[in-house]
Order: C-alpha cells, then sequence, then structure tokens
C-alpha cells in the first residue's frame, strides 16, 4: 500500500487569468502634409496562474473537504491535512482524465460536484461513522458496513466483518517512558511475522504498514504521558480496492487523545459569497441564511447594500432587501415542478470562475419533490447556495442550499448532506409569512438571480 502520510494536500479551484491585454499608443509631432505615423500596439499575453496557487488562496476547510474527498475515490494517498503539495495537483489531474476531461489541475464547479457526489457514495457504500470509543474516549472513522461486529473492554475496542476478511482495532496499554521510536520497533516485531513495507517515526505519531500473515495491515499509534494507543485495520489483500481510500480516511480523522469537542463545521469565511434570487419588483430577495449569517456588510453587486429583514432557521432561508434599485427581474416561483431532474442556476465563487461574476446553470436531481428538504446530487459548486431550482419544464422547484463540510460528526450520526433542496412551497410559504407579494412572472433563472457577497469581521 502506497503511504498515506508522506504527502500533503492540494485542492481543486479555477485558475484565475492575470491582467489583461494592455496598450500603448505615440502620437509623433505633426507636419504640414505629412500622414500621422501609426503605432501598432502590442498585446500582452495573461499570465496563468499556477493550479498550486489557485489551491493556496482557497479556504482551508475547502482544501481539507477537496483532499478528503478525492481520497475517497481513490486517487490521493496521502495525508489529509489542508496543506498543498504536486501530489494532491497529479490527484486532480487523474480524476479529470478519468472524466474525459483536461487535466489541468484545478476542478471546475460541474467536475467538483462529480467528484463530491462520488465521494459521497463511497462514503455511503461503506456506513463512514465517526464515533467515540467510550473505554479510551478515543475517536475514529469506522466504515460500519464493512464492520459492523463491534465487541470492547478496557482495553479497547475491534470492528470486523462478518467473515473476518476486514478487521479494526484499537487498542491501550501503559507503557514507562514511551517513544515513537521505541514504539515503532516494538510494533515491527509483534506479532511475529510481520513484514514491514513503510515506516515513519514523528515525535507525536509513528506509522507502519506491510504484512501480516495473508492480510495487509496499517498501523497508526500515539502515546500520552505513560498510556499508548494504536489504531491497526488488517484486510485480505481481495478487498484492496475497496479498503485502501477508507484506510487513508480513517488514519487522518484518528484522535487517540481528543481534548475537546471535535464535531462542526469550519470557522465561516471573512467574505463568503452566495447566490440570491429576486421574488419581487421591490427589492426582495430570497436566498440561505447561512451563507449571511454575522455578516457586518452584504452587497449585491449591482444594485448596493442589502439589510437581512426575515430568516428560517429550520430550512435556513434568509430573506434580503434591497432598497431604491431598479431594473429587478422577479423569478415567478408560483408554479409546480413535477420533474426530479432540475437546473441549479446561480452565481459560482469568484475562485472557481477566474475571478468572474457569470451566471451558470449546472444539473442536479432529487429522490423526490414536496413534502420536507431533499438532498440534491451532485452538490452546486461554492457560491451557488441559495441559487434557483427549476425542472425541465421551467416550473420552480425550490432553492438550493449548501451545507458547510462536517469534519468529525458525533458518533453514530450520518453526515448531513452536502446539498439540500428547499422545495417550493416551503419558500412560498416563508415569503408569505413576511408579507412579501412574490410577483415575478418570468422563468428567466439567469435574469433573476444575484450575486450575494457577506463580510464578517
Amino acid at each position: 500500500m502506497r503511504s498515506v502520510l508522506s504527502a500533503t494536500l492540494m485542492v481543486a479551484g479555477v485558475m484565475v487569468a492575470g491582467v489583461g491585454a494592455a496598450q500603448a499608443q505615440l502620437t509623433p509631432p505633426s507636419t504640414a502634409g505629412a500622414k500621422p505615423k501609426t503605432v501598432t500596439t502590442v498585446p500582452i499575453r495573461p499570465a496563468l496562474q499556477k493550479p498550486e496557487d489557485t489551491a493556496s488562496a482557497m479556504a482551508q476547510a475547502e482544501r481539507l473537504a477537496l483532499q478528503s474527498d478525492l481520497a475517497w475515490v481513490g486517487e490521493y494517498n496521502g495525508a489529509i491535512s489542508g496543506d498543498v503539495s504536486e501530489r494532491m495537483v497529479n490527484a486532480i489531474k487523474e480524476f479529470q482524465k478519468k472524466q474525459g476531461g483536461k487535466p489541468t489541475g484545478v476542478l471546475n464547479p460541474q467536475e467538483r460536484g462529480a467528484l463530491a457526489d462520488t465521494a459521497r457514495r463511497k462514503q455511503e457504500s461503506v456506513g463512514w461513522r465517526i464515533v467515540t470509543e467510550p473505554a479510551t474516549g478515543a475517536r475514529l472513522g469506522v466504515p460500519t458496513k464493512l464492520v459492523p461486529q463491534l465487541t470492547s473492554d478496557a482495553s479497547g475496542a475491534k470492528w470486523t466483518s462478518p467473515t473476518g476478511t476486514v478487521q479494526v482495532l484499537l487498542t491501550r496499554r501503559k507503557e514507562a517512558n514511551p517513544a515513537t521510536t521505541k514504539l515503532a520497533e516494538l510494533e515491527k516485531k509483534e506479532p511475529a511475522g510481520r513484514t514491514i513495507d513503510y515506516t515513519v517515526v514523528k515525535p507525536d505519531f509513528f506509522v507502519l504498514s506491510g504484512m501480516q500473515g495473508l492480510k495487509k495491515f496499517y498501523l497508526r499509534g500515539t502515546f500520552k504521558g505513560d498510556e499508548v494507543r494504536i489504531l491497526t485495520i488488517l484486510y485480505d489483500q481481495a478487498t484492496q480496492a475497496t479498503v485502501e481510500p477508507v484506510v487513508i480516511a480513517m488514519s487522518s480523522a484518528f484522535n487517540a487523545f481528543p481534548s475537546g469537542v471535535q464535531a462542526g463545521p469550519p470557522p465561516r469565511k471573512t467574505v463568503e459569497y452566495g447566490t440570491g434570487v429576486v421574488v419581487s419588483d421591490d427589492g426582495a430577495v430570497v436566498t440561505d441564511r447561512v451563507a449571511t449569517d454575522d455578516c457586518i456588510a452584504l452587497t449585491i453587486p449591482g444594485f448596493g447594500n442589502a439589510d437581512r429583514v426575515a430568516e428560517d432557521k429550520d430550512h435556513d432561508l434568509a430573506l434580503l432587501r434591497i432598497y431604491g434599485a431598479h431594473g429587478l427581474k422577479p423569478l415567478n416561483i408560483a408554479g409546480q415542478a413535477t420533474q426530479t431532474a432540475l437546473d441549479i442556476t446561480g452565481i459560482a465563487d469568484p475562485q472557481s470562475q477566474g475571478g468572474g461574476a457569470a451566471t451558470s446553470s449546472v444539473k442536479a436531481s432529487v429522490a423526490q419533490l414536496g413534502g420536507g428538504d431533499a438532498a440534491l446530487s451532485p452538490p452546486p459548486a461554492l457560491g451557488f447556495s441559495g441559487a434557483a431550482a427549476l425542472d425541465g419544464s421551467g416550473k420552480f422547484a425550490g432553492i438550493a442550499v449548501l451545507k458547510p463540510v462536517i469534519v468529525a460528526g458525533p458518533a453514530n450520526a450520518a453526515p448531513p448532506a452536502q446539498a439540500t433542496l428547499v422545495p417550493a412551497d416551503t419558500v412560498r410559504n416563508f415569503l408569505k409569512s413576511h408579507g412579501v407579494n412574490a410577483s415575478g412572472e418570468s422563468a428567466d433563472a439567469k435574469a433573476a438571480v444575484v450575486r450575494v457577497i457577506c463580510v464578517r469581521k
């Protein structure tokens, strides 16, 4: 198995073009009867930003999520750390090639959505959960569908598959004056017959991998005081294609001595971009509540500042008001969508479109319409939170809301959907309850959506 700890992260965004063409013109002195000289302008070729630079400009939480997704689809085998590396760029290129795209090293919104959707399905297929082991308090990721059988005692816990082809062991023991170098040497010899093909030893942890009998194994250990805690994953070689992406995720998720609450979304960005849908000609805009939380300023480019006047915490909707705006083109939200294949229309984050602000549409689907909020698959790109969803006949289906990535979740809890559709009836009821007369008659979602910029402290 290739090393899962010998590299750092790269994520994806979209390459940003540099400066545009510059012109220079010289006007020579005029003389009687002479024609003015023409000076040819020479365009300056724009400098393209490197994929590594694009990744470095992304938020840490975005890099972590992208790196994790690449690991889950089997393209990345390094540490999920949020750092930028050539290995991550190469992983992105491999994913793009397998998707039939150009291997640029930066993901466009459609590619990012496809990657997230594929990774989510991989996680669901193995039953990925972040759990707290009761005897030790350690937190780790467990593929509960692969290893559904659990036994535990004071020395740790063991998860196994029904036939024993995959095993996950968490062990604890006391050791006088432990050091990672000494611990690694001990683990190389125990149990007898281990063959080691990879070793890494750091001051605070060590990693071994190789063969143990007929099984492959991966081991990560650390200590605190005189207590040693070790995570070991054993698996038959026939299961390698399924298990190795899980091993990478388990290594990064393992927290042997958690010091505080590990669950929760990443911190909000200082400047966050979302999409709003104009729903009345007097300046009412519906958008994502979370993307507009704690803003010291809300701006709608081309129309000025906006106020957030209402919210729906249950469905993550927010109502904004633009005052004195002209030329608004509200969307008709009175219809009832009937098709589950949807067009999501919004404005992607500037980093996803080379610093631009173009409106675009991406494809997504839901299992069913109506009722409560439903998962959107694949999730649209950053910046699309608050986007308009219409079915193939142009009928309003609802508002797309992106969920912050949960880097570590509560024990035995299923990860939330990365994007949901707030259905049309919920949106209409929210607006009606706050006195909004949704006056739009147009089905042109591209004309009705606006960029929402939230600035925080």
